[in-house]
């Protein structure tokens, strides 16, 4: 996909529900453009790098066993193409 605009200005990335996740570590696993670090203290997952999410990719919201993971919708990309 191309934009119209920077990454930085997009909207895309993962929010984890920290009430749900269970700290699996499997969304820190699964994603490797290091989007997610991992909080020792709080045993859960951190979106520490959001702009490393790849715009339109959500594997990591499927692997998830407690869906804890969302994503904007989809339809928010057709602003920025």
């Amino acid at each position: 996909m191309r934009f119209k605009v920077p990454r930085e200005l997009i909207p895309w990335n993962p929010t984890v529900n920290h009430e749900k996740c269970i700290g699996c570590k499997t969304c820190f696993e699964f994603c490797s453009h290091g989007v997610y670090s991992w909080d020792e203290e709080a045993g859960k997952p951190v979106v520490s790098n959001p702009t490393n999410c790849v715009v339109g990719c959500s594997g990591c919201r499927s692997q998830c066993p407690a869906e804890a993971i969302s994503f904007p919708p989809l339809s928010v990309l057709r602003n920025y193409m």
